[in-house]
């Protein structure tokens, strides 16, 4: 692997992926993660636990908000409503750009994000009690990736695939599968507008297994960013 001294060292590049529950983001990025260490490149995998820093008070206090925003009771969850979570969890990007992602891309180290906020983004433009403005405005500020992936599925093939949901991937609307169908395909739709406008890299996974999926990113990781794998 090529050496650069601090001066001439290059900026990290930062890729994300974006896609429902159970389009097999948390695959693909994993193995692109490790493809680019393989091929000598210096890559970090940052997804919804990652708290490690340099500075071990820096690390406690991110895993404080993490478990704030991520290990919480769901009874506690409920009563908090929409508003506080949405400002819970751009304070946990905010302070997972600054503390994580941003440092890594100075210091010449590719970033794969596995927990994108453009999913929340997406989850709250689902939601008629949460204005649009206001979910856009506190994401504003997030470094901005130089290489999105969209892995596209249906949520009927998603949950045939997860096999099980959580309440909040059925957006607390119900038990069954056809309410994690509908709110699933509710919140792909905003999605979709996103990347149509966000000259996201656009991938139909449908049918596909997870060979064809990471060949799929690895061609265009090459052909848009030079990053071989």
């Amino acid at each position: 692997m090529t050496t650069h001294s601090p001066a001439t060292r290059p900026t990290g590049r930062l890729i994300t992926f974006v896609g429902g529950d159970g389009a097999g983001k948390s695959t693909v990025a994993t193995r692109l993660h490790q493809a680019l260490n393989d091929a000598g490149h210096e890559a970090l995998l940052i997804g919804k636990h990652s708290t490690q820093t340099a500075a071990p008070e820096l690390t406690a206090h991110l895993d404080r908000l993490n478990e704030l925003v991520y290990r919480r009771d769901p009874g506690v969850a409920k009563a908090c409503g929409d508003h506080y979570w949405l400002l819970a969890l751009a304070s946990w990007y905010s302070l997972q750009d600054q503390l994580l992602v941003r440092p890594a891309l100075t210091a010449g180290t590719h970033v794969i994000l596995d927990n994108s906020p453009h999913k929340i983004a997406a989850r709250y433009a689902a939601n008629p009690n949460v204005s649009n403005r206001l979910t856009e405005q506190v994401f504003a500020h997030l470094t901005d990736p130089d290489l999105v992936f969209f892995l596209d599925i249906g949520a009927r093939e998603a949950l045939a695939r997860k096999g099980s949901f959580t309440s909040l991937e059925a957006g607390h609307s119900g038990e069954g599968d056809e309410d994690f169908i509908a709110y699933q395909e509710t919140v792909l739709d905003h999605m979709r507008e996103q990347a149509s406008h966000g000259c996201w890299e656009w991938l139909d996974v449908a049918g596909m297994d997870r060979d064809e999926v990471f060949k799929a990113a690895a061609e265009e990781l090459s052909g848009q960013l030079r990053l071989t794998v």
